[in-house]
């Protein structure tokens, strides 16, 4: 059985939908289906929570009211018989309805989490009463029934499988199994979302869960490209990755992917296919554990970039220190994303500034501290291992008339790593693809 995961776009608008429902039942085989929430939809639903905080009732009346015509739009549009129109607008109505309650009680997360789940259950509805009302046989499973997470936050893998198998028993024998992607509930039986990754998170999890042939992820790109086509001419699509170069890209700017949504695909061995819903006949990316040796794939960009250096001559062959440095980041809960050291300095680079004035005055009691602002990682991934001769000398060269403030190399197999002034970024985007892919 393989899963099939549809974006906000994809289920964007009525046509949309359709397209939807002709791509999960053209192969006439037995299909997972994971859905967002309409696109526009999530927006919606945080602005209404955002009036319920500030206790503006009229505010959060007036875009839930603004929201349901839409969707009563949308129905008279994707249904056309009476019987669909009425069941689905009954639907949500009572799921409108659902949405005026909060403005009369005490808002909070919980409350908030519970309104913006509403999306995904609204779009899921839709699509499955689409698909009956074309006789094609569909069954929703609400993914409240079997995904949660354990008291860390984290997908709890041995619950998902367990209910997830058993709720599919209980409704064996349906060719189409659609669920909402990116809600949950957490250990307390709470409604909660999976944030990273969101919907992408549910599919793979789900394809682990069933031991799935394949993981499709639909979107609007054909796959993931070899560079950005938003800022970098004559771009391509990348048609093989290996699951640690996904999420290189995926984690240093490539946004048509999480990071970590690929994990529970990657332990289970399960390929993920990258998609586009505007071409179905597209080849797409397939991610694998596999690797194609000899090849440099794609290169990615990560904005708003701060570089933190700290000098001191007493650091040298003093025990400690970096493990010192290192803990000023973790207690302002700060995430690394590249190190260089020497033997008089380290150079760190952050891509939340939050808390970096704490962070530069506790600094400033080891060495002298120095600060760049607007920096950017510009990340070349493919198969980049020690031995290779040469393939990091070709990123380097495309960057020779760039200025470079810190390079990391070797931390991984896949991933060389400059940082740069965030106004060089378009110029060291468009020199790495004509040095590494053009020619």
């Amino acid at each position: 059985m393989k899963v099939m995961k549809f974006g906000g776009t994809s289920v964007g608008s009525p046509d949309r939908m359709k397209d939807v429902c002709k791509l999960v039942t053209a192969s006439g085989q037995q299909v997972f289906v994971v859905l967002s929430a309409m696109s526009g939809t999530t927006n919606s639903l945080l602005e209404i929570s955002n009036y319920l905080y500030k206790k503006n009732t009229d505010g959060a009346n007036e875009v839930i009211n603004r929201l349901e015509v839409k969707y009563n739009e949308h129905v008279d549009q994707l249904f056309s018989t009476d019987e669909w129109k009425k069941t689905t607008r009954d639907f949500l109505h009572e799921i409108f309805d659902y949405l005026r309650s909060f403005t009369k009680e005490l808002f909070t997360s919980f409350e908030e989490k519970n309104i913006v789940a509403q999306g995904e259950i609204m779009s899921t509805n839709m699509v499955v009463n689409y698909m009956k009302e074309q006789g094609i046989n569909a069954t929703l499973l609400s993914a409240l029934d079997f995904m949660r997470t354990d008291k860390n936050a984290e997908p709890d893998a041995r619950y998902i499988k367990e209910k997830l198998n058993a709720v599919m028993a209980a409704n064996e024998g349906s060719q189409i199994y659609i669920t909402q992607g990116f809600i949950c509930r957490n250990a307390y039986g709470e409604i909660d979302n999976l944030q990273r990754g969101g919907s992408d998170y549910t599919a793979s999890l789900i394809g682990a869960a069933i031991n799935a042939e394949e993981i499709q992820i639909w979107t609007d790109i054909d796959g993931m490209h070899n560079n950005d086509p938003r800022i970098v001419d004559n771009t391509a699509p990348v048609h093989q990755l290996q699951f640690e170069e996904a999420a290189e890209l995926a984690y240093f700017g490539a946004k048509i992917l999480h990071p970590t949504c690929v994990q529970p695909a990657k332990y289970a061995g399960i390929p993920v296919r990258l998609l586009n819903t505007m071409d179905p006949e597209a080849e797409g990316t397939t991610i694998s554990n596999s690797t194609e040796r000899g090849k440099i794939k794609a290169v990615a960009a990560k904005d708003n970039i701060t570089a933190i250096k700290i000098k001191s001559s007493r650091m040298l062959l003093a025990t400690g220190f970096l493990r010192k440095v290192f803990e000023i980041f973790e207690s302002n809960q700060t995430a690394i994303d590249m190190v260089c050291t020497s033997e008089v300095g380290v150079s760190m680079s952050i891509d939340n500034d939050s808390h970096l004035n704490e962070i530069v005055d506790e600094l400033k009691k080891y060495g002298t501290v120095t600060v760049d602002r607007d920096m950017c990682i510009i990340c070349v991934v493919g198969d980049l291992d020690w031995s290779n001769v040469g393939f990091e000398t070709l990123a380097t060269e495309a960057l020779k008339d760039i200025p470079v403030r810190m390079i990391s190399y070797g931390g991984s197999n896949y991933n060389i790593s400059f940082l740069i002034k965030e106004s060089d970024k378009k110029r060291a985007l468009q020199n790495l693809s004509d040095t590494l892919f053009n020619n």
